[in-house]
């Protein structure tokens, strides 16, 4: 099975965000993975768009209930009518998440992966601890690729 890497992010993303989140699908395409979303707009988009260019699959969990909320650059998109609730499906189903930017749904996606044991690569995205305890375990990337490289080297790691 072809690795199953979660892209994360902001439906509105800034120009910044929109081109490293299109620079980590192309990665994760080119890799051979595939790439597992939201299925919407910004960082979501972004990524879909740049895994499409070199063929890469791409799978978006949508919120609603009709498969046109689904990005252009959706293949498969699954629609699920439970809005926010989809977050739990990408947590759950990705074998490793980039999380690029962000707001509160990211953040919520961030916590239900590493509550999930779904390991987190992290862009330029939140960052969090909780005085008294261990920083929490997100992976830090400097740049597109070395994001998709440490998501499939986490992928490997728990295979």
């Amino acid at each position: 099975m072809a690795p199953l890497v979660g892209v994360i992010g902001g439906s509105s993303a800034t120009p910044e965000e929109a081109s490293l989140a299109e620079s980590v699908g192309r990665e994760l395409g080119r890799a051979g993975a595939t790439l597992i979303c939201g299925g919407r707009g910004g960082v979501m988009e972004a990524a879909c768009r740049g895994a499409r260019t070199v063929g890469g699959l791409t799978i978006g969990i949508l919120p609603g209930t009709e498969h046109s909320q689904a990005n252009p650059y959706v293949d498969i998109p699954i629609v699920t009518g439970i809005g926010d609730a989809r977050n739990t499906i990408i947590a759950r189903t990705a074998q490793a998440v980039i999380a690029i930017g962000g707001s509160y749904g990211t953040l919520s996606e961030i916590a239900l992966s590493l509550g999930f044991g779904t390991p987190v690569v992290g862009l330029r995205t939140w960052s969090m601890e909780r005085c008294g305890h261990a920083d929490v375990p997100i992976v830090r990337a400097n740049d597109a690729k070395e994001a998709a490289e440490q998501a499939l080297a986490l992928v490997r790691s728990v295979r």
